[in-house]
């Protein structure tokens, strides 16, 4: 591999207008957080039985998708895979973006953002939401840490060490935001093992998915040239990451199907749910993963950057839908109160609770995603994190 030229993006008045329309959606966002803040959390469709509703499912989706997007700069300097190292830089800076983008979202749908600073200072470590502060604010830290050892030449001895740290801690981080409902043993929905080792490989497909997409963008937006062997490999790796996650879904709800305790929310999801079954099967098992699976395993679509592309975004939006299924319809199912009975009230026990999301949390839930793109794009335009060229005679190894 020849020697990797860094560079800082150009400003021009490509770069501003891409920061006004993005600043832009991050001003509506706060707009909506705060009609949501000023009147009451009545104003949006949560409820006493559905306390999560879109802003954590886009929140969770950037969380979990943070952790995927670090994978290209673990290949290149954990795994040593010459083709990805001129990628770590981007990709570090990528999963620190998504992740502030995720937690801004859930520090603004708490209701009383001031209480972060309980969180901060007062530590349940029974709770597995006590731990997951812990990652998030050490995974800031060595991946802050991680890219100093790859931008600073005299640091670069310690990249490979420090990305191992980095790659044990964001496999812990989104285990335990998985586990965040593995253990939640009361609902139905939830109450799965599986759910933290599902959550790391679903993060490889999101994060690479997203990782792709600012990565094309970029390189069309400033002209750089972007060759045919580094879009293989991506396409080829996201390929096995889809694959990955379509297999896990799989066998959780096999597992789920054959325990006669999971059988009611089993037939909720998957047959009875009504938006909640529509979204499973065309969103994240269709839209999700199916087809770009066929897009980028078929040669004419998948050797192409816009093939490539088309398959990223679907995958991104099969993330968001199997998110919304996961978070909002695990909370739609009722709580089993007295398994074998059947429990009714006028509190609407063993009810299939009601979720219509407003604007407003859509309007919180975008902000994230702008917020992302916001933070990458202005790091990219004053510090060196892209390669100047990844034509295949820069990032070819085996380029003569």
């Amino acid at each position: 591999m020849k020697k990797v030229l860094f560079t800082q993006t150009e400003g021009g008045k490509g770069f501003y207008l891409l920061l006004a329309i993005l600043g832009a959606i991050i001003g509506v966002g706060l707009l909506g957080t705060f009609h949501m803040e000023h009147n009451g959390h009545w104003v949006t469709g949560m409820n006493q039985q559905i306390v999560w509703g879109i802003p954590h499912v886009f929140a969770i989706f950037l969380i979990v998708a943070a952790s995927g997007a670090l994978n290209i700069a673990s290949i290149g300097s954990v795994f040593g895979k010459k083709i990805y190292k001129p990628l770590g830089r981007l990709s570090a800076l990528v999963a620190i973006a998504l992740l502030t983008g995720g937690l801004a979202i859930l520090v603004l749908d708490l209701g009383r953002p001031d209480r972060l600073i309980i969180a901060m200072t007062h530590y349940n470590f029974r709770s597995i939401f006590a731990w997951n502060m812990i990652f998030y604010n050490g995974f800031f830290a060595i991946v802050g840490i991680y890219i100093w050892t790859m931008m600073e030449k005299r640091m670069n001895p310690y990249s490979a060490k420090v990305g191992l740290a980095a790659f044990i801690w964001r496999l812990a981080l989104t285990t335990a935001t998985g586990s965040i409902f593995g253990f939640l043993v009361a609902r139905q929905g939830f109450d799965a093992a599986i759910m933290g080792p599902m959550f790391v490989v679903m993060s490889f497909a999101y994060g690479l998915a997203f990782f792709w997409l600012v990565l094309n963008a970029s390189y069309r937006m400033t002209g750089r040239e972007l060759g045919g062997v580094m879009t293989k490999r991506l396409k080829n790796l996201l390929g096995v990451f889809v694959a990955g996650a379509l297999y896990f879904t799989i066998v959780m709800h096999l597992a789920n199907l054959y325990a006669a305790e999971h059988k009611g929310v089993e037939d909720f999801i998957l047959n009875s749910g009504g938006i909640y079954t529509t979204l499973f099967w065309y969103g994240q098992i269709l839209i999700g993963a199916i087809i770009p699976l066929a897009i980028l395993y078929y040669p004419a679509t998948g050797n192409s950057r816009c093939g490539v592309t088309f398959a990223s975004l679907l995958v991104v939006l099969g993330g968001i839908a199997q998110m919304y299924v996961t978070v909002v319809g695990g909370q739609a199912y009722p709580l089993v109160l007295f398994p074998g009975h059947e429990v009714s009230s006028t509190f609407a026990d063993g009810v299939i609770n009601s979720y219509s999301p407003t604007l407003s949390e859509f309007l919180l839930g975008i902000m994230g995603i702008a917020l992302t793109l916001a933070l990458v794009a202005v790091a990219v335009r004053n510090l060196r994190f892209m390669p100047a060229s990844l034509a295949d005679s820069v990032a070819d190894p085996h380029s003569k």
